[in-house]
């Protein structure tokens, strides 16, 4: 009897060990072939593979910038969960039934020499017309494997702009989308990539990437706005700290000074008024149920800025961090 639990253990144990070795070795691959597609580095921090469940879960996924870029995240996805059609796998095509995407954050970065690092991606870049007159006929590119996604569902959190093409520190704005959306029928690796980096965009009011384009000719119908009417009339955004009232305080005062010049500063009512980017910054600082939060508001020419105070934020949260 002792025999065979020993022998029952050593079975469970090669079949653990095996199925870490097989999501490695799929994360491996998967990491390659998305960095090749997009043109930038890629990372995971997990993957598994459920065979029993058809499913895969990927924890950590990060897009970084191209070259000719900060070294940042250009997309961070929290989890993706998706499930498989392992019947239709076996016949040579990936179809999954369902997915769900939460991208927790897209960072823009505009360079000093003003170019977007979206549009730097090579999944961004439409082929360039045939030429009438061919000397050699091209090699055959190699057959892709059939994808198709029956419904996707895409959480979109928050959106970081960078601008490093003006003189000094960057300028950060940052919009809190948090909406989530559906999609039906991705008929393409590059439809979903595309679909993924521009849809962020869309929402915030971006317009005149390139992005777009790639995105129509993949399939995605996509027609950027010129204002996002999840912000219309909203002005501010708020987060709360476990860190004290005094270096919640300090870290802000820090902060405002930095993006641009701070007007009033009152510690003991935790208010600061500051200018930045034009526009009217006003910040409140006030302890609640042991911690610490943080309202910040922004206009200009009475309209509201969220992505100027969310921009503030975003820097007083890299300092807390």
């Amino acid at each position: 009897m002792k025999k065979i639990l020993i022998i029952i253990g050593v079975i469970l144990i090669g079949l653990v060990v095996l199925g870490i070795v097989k999501d490695e070795v799929i994360k491996g691959v998967v990491t390659v072939a998305v960095s090749k597609m997009v043109g930038a580095p890629v990372e995971m921090d997990g993957f598994r593979l459920r065979l029993l469940g058809q499913s895969v879960e990927i924890t950590g996924f990060r897009i970084y910038n191209p070259e000719g870029f900060s070294k940042a995240a250009l997309i961070d996805i929290g989890k993706i969960r998706v499930a498989l059609n392992t019947g239709a796998l076996l016949k040579g095509k990936l179809h999954l039934r369902n997915a769900e995407f939460a991208l927790k954050e897209m960072t823009l970065e505009t360079n000093q020499e003003g170019k977007l690092n979206v549009d730097a991606l090579k999944v961004a870049k439409q082929p360039p017309a045939k030429e009438k007159v061919k000397e050699k006929e091209p090699a055959k590119p190699a057959r892709q494997m059939p994808f198709v996604i029956d419904e996707l569902r895409l959480g979109i959190g928050k959106l970081v702009m960078k601008d490093y093409s003006v003189p000094g520190l960057p300028a950060i704005k940052v919009n809190e989308i948090n909406i989530d959306k559906t999609y039906k029928n991705i008929t393409s690796v590059q439809q979903l990539v595309a679909l993924i980096l521009s849809e962020p965009m869309k929402a915030a009011g971006i317009q005149g990437a390139a992005i777009y384009g790639a995105a129509m000719m993949t399939g995605v119908g996509i027609v950027p706005v010129a204002i996002a009417s999840a912000f219309i009339g909203k002005d501010s955004v708020q987060q709360v700290f476990s860190a004290s009232f005094d270096k919640v305080y300090n870290v802000s005062l820090a902060v405002l000074q930095e993006m641009g010049d701070v007007t009033s500063d009152n510690r003991a009512d935790g208010l600061i008024s500051a200018t930045v980017n034009k526009a009217l910054v006003r910040l409140e600082v006030k302890t609640k149920e042991n911690k610490t939060e943080v309202d910040i508001s922004a206009r200009k020419y009475m309209l509201p800025e969220p992505s100027i105070a969310g921009g503030v934020l975003y820097k007083i949260e890299e300092q807390l961090k």
